[in-house]
């Protein structure tokens, strides 16, 4: 009868070490320098994004723009209203093959998404000039699963899409708009 008391007692010692492991942890995490994300800063406070409305990588691109507090123009009569114009040069998914087996069947996949894209005023000045962001990840791929390696490469393409995303966001917050008056010089 005497080991009935001795399981809350380990309970409450579990519990303990695992509350002061997690009181320690927070400390550690802050003083490295870890932060959770936060949406990046503009220079600017409105944008108009010139891609189709049929890419699905300019939708999310709009929708992060607009949650991070910047006005997304999206009729083009208006763009002149915009501090800047993000003129994308390239929206594309690639995939290519990179392993096969003996029989010459498919084994691997390559999955790219690539986005190219420029920051210009309405005035013309380059805010950013050219830009490429490449995000590659290769897939594994089975005949007998080929619907499932279809979903598989959906979600991966739209991962890689959201890093392209966060990534040109990085980039567009980092720029600096020259004084207005120094645009209409350049």
């Amino acid at each position: 009868m005497t080991k009935a008391p001795a399981m809350p007692c380990r309970r409450l010692l579990l519990t303990a070490s695992l509350a002061a492991l997690a009181a320690s942890t927070a400390p550690l995490l802050t003083a490295c320098g870890f932060h959770l994300r936060r949406p990046p800063e503009f220079a600017f406070r409105s944008i108009y994004v010139d891609m189709p409305a049929s890419s699905t990588l300019g939708a999310e691109l709009k929708r992060q723009l607009a949650s991070a507090g910047l006005q997304v123009i999206t009729d083009a009569t208006e763009k002149n209203r915009a501090q800047v114009i993000l003129q994308a040069l390239q929206d594309s998914r690639e995939r290519s093959v990179v392993g096969l087996n003996a029989a010459g069947q498919v084994r691997e996949y390559q999955l790219r998404v690539r986005f190219g894209f420029r920051l210009v005023t309405p005035a013309g000045h380059v805010a950013l000039p050219d830009a490429e962001i490449l995000r590659e990840i290769d897939q594994s791929y089975s005949e007998s699963a080929a619907l499932s390696k279809e979903a598989e490469a959906e979600m991966l393409y739209q991962s890689m899409q959201s890093d392209v995303v966060q990534q040109a966001l990085e980039r567009i917050a980092a720029i600096q708009l020259p004084a207005s008056g120094q645009q209409a010089g350049q």
